[in-house]
């Protein structure tokens, strides 16, 4: 038998090695603080800032993460092209062609209940893609006939772009997560149609850099306009941005969203 309400806790866009360490130290405390009940992150900066690995994957989840959303990086990493048949509890945007490896969508089992999960990537300022909100309207009413719990992670640069996904899937879906620019915005809300929504969930990774990335490389490519390198800052206090949503089991929608900021004590993490 499920439960009346599902506690679900959705982790950032986790940055590199510094990344990973954050959320195995915090993670373990903050399920128990906010009685999460399942777990889902943005992994597509996992890797060195780029993309995931099998052995990342794996770790991962042995630190207690359930699922994965990704993003325009998915593929940066050859082996998750090669190997896309093992990530099986980890969705890519939904709305690249017909044909892409891997899962584009997912419904993961949580204490006898079901949860959808869907990811999307944006197109203003992004790569060329296929129309989010046509992938949204073909896969959505696949995952509703199996359970109305359902996630998006709306991975997009603009967030006018986020707030129109999140309007035109009010009422349809349980929450609409944002992610891809690391900055966790101040607008989290229950949509009038019960949709939990934020623009941006943030980032999971050091602290002092700029997104994630060591600052010094990434201010001479703004100010310099010369090509730069950009890697994963590797010391600092840590950053873990998320957000709690509270969802209602038999209706589908948000009940509350609140988001999640902790800043840790200084680490120092080899990249690797």
């Amino acid at each position: 038998m499920s439960p009346d309400k599902l506690k679900l806790l959705f982790i950032g866009d986790i940055v590199g090695a510094f990344g990973r360490a954050v959320v195995r130290r915090l993670l373990p405390d903050l399920k128990s603080e906010y009685s999460i009940d399942v777990t889902i992150a943005n992994g597509e900066n996992c890797a060195h800032g780029f993309s995931i690995t099998e052995k990342i994957y794996n770790d991962l989840l042995s630190a207690g993460v359930d699922a994965f959303t990704m993003g325009n990086h998915v593929w940066e990493k050859r082996e998750v092209v090669n190997k896309a048949h093992l990530f099986d509890k980890m969705a890519r945007p939904a709305n690249y062609p017909p044909g892409t490896p891997g899962n584009d969508h997912l419904i993961i089992d949580v204490k006898g209940a079901k949860l959808g999960l869907l990811n999307l990537n944006g197109r203003v300022f992004m790569q060329c893609m296929d129309c989010p909100f046509q992938a949204a309207e073909r896969i959505i009413p696949k995952i509703k006939e199996k359970t109305n719990l359902i996630l998006v992670d709306m991975h997009a640069e603009a967030s006018s772009e986020k707030c129109a996904m999140g309007y035109f899937l009010d009422g349809k879906v349980s929450a609409i997560i944002g992610t891809h620019t690391h900055v966790q915005t101040a607008d989290e809300r229950v949509l009038t149609g019960g949709t939990g929504f934020i623009s941006d969930v943030g980032m999971t990774g050091p602290l002092d850099s700029i997104i994630g990335m060591k600052k010094e490389q990434v201010m001479r490519r703004i100010i310099k306009q010369m090509p730069e390198r950009l890697e994963p800052a590797s010391e600092g206090p840590g950053l873990f941005n998320g957000v709690v949503v509270t969802l209602d089991v038999n209706s589908g929608k948000t009940l509350e969203i609140a988001r999640i900021k902790r800043i840790t004590e200084p680490l120092k993490v080899e990249e690797n």
